[in-house]
């Protein structure tokens, strides 16, 4: 019982301080409303929540992390500072502005001892178990004589990242002014110099030489090189900015200036040339583009500016001179000593004659093939550009036919003479058809190298085909009178016409009869499967008959023809009284 009172006792008494009782259970509607309210703050639809410091906490954020567990402290709201850097853990680093001390106070010793500095020596800057001087008899705490200055301590500074790389950090802008001083002071001096040799010079007369008429009439005087010097001193000194060698020119060891890839103001960049994001790719860390950037615009890479990097790797004598290394391996490899920077005189003999070698056996080969097989006149056939009128260059044309990109295709000419006009004729052969004849559009005849009567001529061929077409009406009515005979065998054959006629449409309305009797029953047998149809899809699949509506029979035209009148089309407008 002791013990339980005791215990007792210290949780009411630390219940003052904290209360470490478990959370009162909610109810299911305080739930209800505590999930609705995190819902509509994640929507966005409510306010966010408040921490003890007056800042939202996210709503997306988990409940074991923004809130405080009941057994540190239940009546703590969510917050989110536990997250955040703790100033007490933060470094804190010196401000941009401190820096170590700078030379030492001169005549700044202490006349009298000072209370907490070292007894020995009598400073301030550390104790007497640190001290270096050698131990006094009396020390200067009971002598106060011979007080030692104090010791220049450095300050410990800690800079961040930033304040180790700051290159002007505790430098002091009034050193700067001595520099600016003393320029002030060596360009008066310059001045005064200047000033004083002008003098000189007008109290000696030299300066009136420049008004003589010889100078006025451009001859040289002797003195002329004093006032060239007098006049190169006047001017400023800027003048010999114009002498200074550009970064990468100057040639000279000791005072050489490179820069690499040193570009012309006037020049374009590489990635200007072309703005099509498909173009030739620019690479920006070498600066390089292999790619001709107007590829794909039509224009010949000779007369553009700028072709590619490539272009410039594999034109001149580039191309020629790797085939030559390529041969020097070669031969190399075959027993011949050669080599391209070692003798390449020797090698570049040698790369002519194995040509010349190489073209004539294959010259020799050709020949002995040829007199072998035969086969000359395929050889001399034209190239396939011209058979097949096909081309590698490439034209874009717009939707009314006129070229975008690219050169137009030329017409191609035919062999044989074109708008020759002969006879006086003003049209050629063949600009007039009429009847299933050529002639010329310019007189209207049919007759080739005629010469040519023009608008009489067509005045002419117009009456001809008039009476042409009138005389078959005149035969028509100048026919001769028929016999009794023939027009007995006339009425005869036209007997026999009436007669097959009725014989036929009776015999097709049998037919029809027939027909019609095959649709009706075709009909009936339609709405009959039709009710089949509709039983069976109301009964369930699993007691549906297997293959109940599958049959191997090729229906005939007359079910066709019934199926097609019994079928509902959704998109009829009188689909809706059909079953009326």
């Amino acid at each position: 019982m002791a013990s339980g009172t005791a215990m007792n006792a210290t949780s009411s008494g630390g219940s003052n301080d904290v209360s470490l009782e478990e959370p009162k259970k909610m109810t299911r509607e305080d739930w209800r409303k505590k999930k609705e309210l995190e819902e509509q703050r994640k929507l966005g639809n409510a306010p966010a929540e408040v921490d003890e410091e007056g800042k939202d906490i996210n709503p997306h954020i988990p409940q074991y992390i923004s809130s405080v567990p009941w057994y540190i402290d239940p009546s703590k709201r969510p917050t989110l500072k536990h997250q955040r850097p703790q100033p007490e853990k933060q470094k804190q680093y010196s401000s941009s502005g401190e820096w170590y001390k700078r030379g030492v106070q001169e005549h700044a010793i202490a006349t009298r001892y000072r209370k907490g500095a070292c007894e020995n020596c009598g400073a301030l800057t550390h104790k007497k178990k640190d001290c270096m001087e050698r131990p006094r008899k009396v020390g200067a705490k009971y002598t106060g004589m011979n007080i030692a200055p104090d010791e220049h301590v450095q300050p410990q500074l800690m800079f961040d990242y930033d304040g180790k790389r700051d290159r002007w950090n505790g430098y002091n802008p009034e050193e700067h002014m001595k520099i600016v001083e003393e320029y002030s002071k060596v360009d008066l001096a310059k001045r005064t110099l200047k000033a004083q040799k002008l003098q000189e010079e007008l109290a000696s007369g030299k300066l009136e030489q420049v008004n003589s008429p010889r100078h006025q009439w451009g001859e040289e005087e002797p003195n002329s090189q004093t006032e060239r010097d007098h006049n190169s001193e006047d001017e400023d000194e800027d003048k010999y900015a114009d002498d200074i060698d550009m970064p990468g020119q100057n040639f000279d060891s000791k005072r050489r200036i490179t820069v690499r890839n040193l570009r012309i103001r006037e020049d374009i960049a590489k990635y200007l040339r072309n703005l099509d994001p498909n173009s030739a790719y620019y690479d920006p860390k070498t600066r390089a583009m292999r790619e001709n950037p107007y590829a794909n615009t039509g224009k010949n890479p000779d007369e553009v500016g700028y072709a590619g990097d490539n272009f410039v790797r594999y034109t001149g004598d580039t191309i020629s001179m790797a085939q030559t290394q390529l041969f020097a391996w070669e031969a190399y490899d075959k027993g011949s000593e050669v080599h391209l920077q070692a003798d390449p005189t020797k090698l570049e003999l040698l790369y002519k004659s194995f040509k010349v070698k190489k073209e004539d056996f294959k010259a020799q080969q050709k020949e002995s093939i040829l007199e072998k097989y035969g086969g000359q006149e395929h050889l001399d056939a034209p190239p396939a550009e011209l058979l097949l009128a096909q081309t590698e260059d490439y034209v874009e044309y717009s939707r009314h036919g006129t070229v975008i990109k690219g050169q137009e295709k030329a017409i191609a000419c035919s062999k044989y003479e074109e708008d020759v006009k002969i006879n006086n004729h003003t049209c050629i052969w063949g600009s007039y058809w009429k009847e299933g004849k050529w002639g010329y559009k310019c007189c209207h005849s049919f007759v080739k190298y005629s010469y040519c009567t023009g608008e009489a001529g067509k005045e002419i061929a117009n009456t001809e085909a008039s009476v042409l077409e009138e005389q078959p009406r005149e035969e028509e009515h100048m026919t001769k009178p028929k016999t009794l005979m023939e027009i007995h065998q006339e009425k005869q054959k036209e007997k026999k016409k009436k007669k097959h006629k009725k014989s036929s449409n009776s015999d097709s309305e049998g037919e029809e009869k027939k027909k019609q009797e095959k649709l009706k029953k075709a009909l009936n047998a339609e709405e009959a499967r039709l009710l089949h149809v509709k039983e069976i899809m109301q009964l369930d699949e699993r007691k549906r008959p297997y293959n109940s509506l599958y049959e191997t029979r090729e229906p005939t035209e007359e079910e066709m023809e019934a199926y097609r009148m019994k079928r509902q089309r959704p998109d009829d407008p009188m689909a809706s009284f059909l079953g009326q």
